[in-house]
């Protein structure tokens, strides 16, 4: 049970100390996880008597729209993911948080015990049962001067929504409401230094790839900064693309690409390979030698789960009545420079070298042998006694290749 709060220096002296506490937690990247829960079991040990805290902000992710952290006094803490949506979820509409948000003002205040009309959320009866007496809510945006601005639920500006309950019986005190007032500032703080980490690493990883984006936010961005490592090359291609493109609707293609893309990479993904960039309708990925365990059998063992893939999706598709369409795909294995190329202020993180060259001109073969799948030899080789799908097209000449390649396709 919380110590009776006083208006007296010892809180205030606790108060200034939770402040100091709060804005180190965000220096030192602590998890939101980790810190939302030591304070407020500090708050509770100042007097404050919290029964649950939550609280609520924004994510830069492709999927994920929000996020929400939640203390409860008796430990059952949790984190839920809010999945990005247009469309607007009863429950939510129904909240003290819509409200929140979408109206002029930027607290909420109501005692459980004494139901307003005018602020009864289906919510409150869920705190009633648990107890709950009292229930406090403050919006802060980070970009704006006046945090009573109404702004989108659906699209909400940066900032954070904080809610908290108590179930002492005559619910939170004044004094309660200006320490946790007090708090506000230095809290919204280490939750933006948070979510400002967090927002980097989800807009990296989403645009650069995992790995190129940990490399990069461990300080990796000096032009021409490149690594040799050797790599299994994946350059993966949609069949009459261009075609499709000049009949579709541009919306028609956009979800198309969306479809097939999310098939790719999910698969060489899953396989422990990196996808570095989209290329109109291609899709280049390589796979580390030196950090996947038996590369080669793992890039063959993806390129047969695509063409399986690509079955299921089609079928989907074809059912839905929506254009379909198949993949070319070429695989080699060779050194490649792996790092920063690009302009003095606009870099890609990229692989390079003649390996790659010989992947897109494997690539190009896909028609003239008609097949989806083109493996050259540096990838075959090693596994024709163990893979028995490997079957060898014989020996070709590619352009600006010097020596004659040997190729081999999946039965």
């Amino acid at each position: 049970m919380a110590a009776p709060i006083s208006e007296n220096w010892e809180i205030t002296a606790a108060l200034n100390d939770l402040t100091d506490w709060l804005i180190q937690q965000g220096l030192e990247s602590t998890p939101v996880e980790i810190w939302l829960e030591a304070c407020c079991n500090r708050l509770v040990t100042v007097g404050i008597p919290l029964q649950r805290m939550s609280v609520s902000m924004q994510a830069h992710h492709p999927e994920i729209g929000a996020v929400a952290f939640r203390w409860n006094r008796d430990g059952e803490n949790e984190r839920e993911d809010f999945l990005r949506t247009t469309e607007v979820e009863e429950h939510f509409l129904l909240s003290p948080i819509y409200h929140l948000l979408s109206n002029n003002t930027e607290e909420i205040r109501q005692r459980l015990t004494v139901p307003d009309p005018d602020l009864n959320f289906p919510i409150f009866d869920n705190f009633r049962e648990h107890g709950s007496t009292d229930f406090f809510a403050a919006k802060r945006l980070f970009l704006r001067e006046d945090n009573a601005t109404p702004v989108d639920p659906m699209q909400p500006e940066e900032g954070v929504v904080i809610s908290l309950t108590t179930d002492a019986p005559d619910g939170f005190a004044d004094a309660h409401l200006d320490g946790l007032r007090q708090l506000l500032p230095p809290l919204c703080l280490t939750l933006k230094s948070a979510a400002n980490r967090v927002m980097a690493e989800d807009i990296t990883a989403a645009y650069l790839g995992s790995d190129a984006s940990k490399r990069v936010l461990s300080g990796d961005i000096t032009r021409g900064s490149t690594e040799t490592i050797p790599a299994v090359i994946w350059d993966f291609d949609l069949k009459g693309f261009t075609k499709l493109s000049e009949t579709l609707p541009g919306t028609v293609i956009i979800e198309m690409l969306n479809d097939y893309f999310a098939v790719a990479v999910e698969v060489v993904e899953g396989h422990g390979g990196n996808v570095l960039k989209f290329m109109g309708d291609g899709m280049l990925a390589i796979f580390d030698i030196n950090q996947v365990p038996d590369a080669r059998r793992v890039s063959v063992e993806a390129a047969l789960k695509l063409r399986e893939a690509f079955v299921c999706l089609n079928e989907r598709r074809v059912a839905d009545g929506l254009t379909t369409t198949d993949f070319t795909l070429a695989l080699h294995a060779g050194d490649v420079l792996y790092g920063n190329i690009g302009g003095k202020t606009r870099l890609d993180f990229t692989v390079i070298g003649p390996a790659v060259n010989t992947t897109a001109r494997i690539l190009g073969m896909c028609s003239a042998v008609d097949h989806d799948i083109v493996i050259s030899d540096k990838v075959a080789a090693p596994l024709l006694e163990s893979v028995p799908d490997l079957v060898s097209l014989g020996q070709y000449r590619l352009r600006g290749v010097r020596e004659r390649q040997e190729l081999f396709t999946l039965d």
